[in-house]
């Protein structure tokens, strides 16, 4: 059993990842999300049927990066509602370092960052397809949505994707 648990999380664990950070933004909340998700899957092993595994993990993995947004929200709140910003203090400086901006002229970082900004589940559907090469089908199975939901939504999340490229550009040209 043990055996086949450590195939399937060297299978998986990789695409949780990146469906996790792709939606989060941030290595170490995604790196969170990801050993939950195993941690679910082997409290769970015994009941997985192998079909049925990779819709499984990306419920999950939608559901955890979902609670992880709220929490930042959270969070954030508490903050705004620091009067004297202790709390503020704490935290990284909102401005980005050279580093960060020229990284910010790659088109790979635009892309993210436009990613980010879709609404659910326009994000969740390009990453899933766009990003990690699922069929329509999986996507449709792992959300529980009809096959012809997906494809539509999965059409408006590419052109909302392209309008918000194309917002980046024309805000990143001086």
């Amino acid at each position: 059993m043990q055996q086949a648990f450590e195939k399937m999380v060297a299978q998986h664990r990789d695409r949780v990842f990146t469906y996790s950070w792709y939606c989060l933004g941030d290595r170490d909340d995604a790196e969170d999300v990801t050993q939950e998700v195993l941690v679910r899957l082997w409290k769970n092993w015994d009941e997985m049927e192998e079909p049925r595994l990779v819709p499984w993990l990306i419920h999950v993995t939608r559901n955890l990066c979902i609670d992880t947004l709220r929490r930042r929200k959270t969070y954030r709140g508490l903050v705004a509602d620091d009067p004297e910003g202790l709390a503020m203090s704490q935290v990284a400086s909102p401005t980005p370092s050279p580093s960060a901006n020229a990284e910010s002229a790659d088109l790979g970082a635009r892309v993210e960052r436009a990613l980010r900004t879709l609404p659910e589940p326009y994000r969740t559907i390009v990453i899933l397809r766009e990003v990690q090469d699922f069929k329509y089908e999986e996507i449709s199975e792992a959300l529980a949505m009809p096959l012809n939901t997906v494809k539509v939504y999965l059409h408006r999340g590419r052109r909302k994707l392209r309008e918000r490229l194309g917002e980046l550009v024309n805000d990143a040209t001086p």
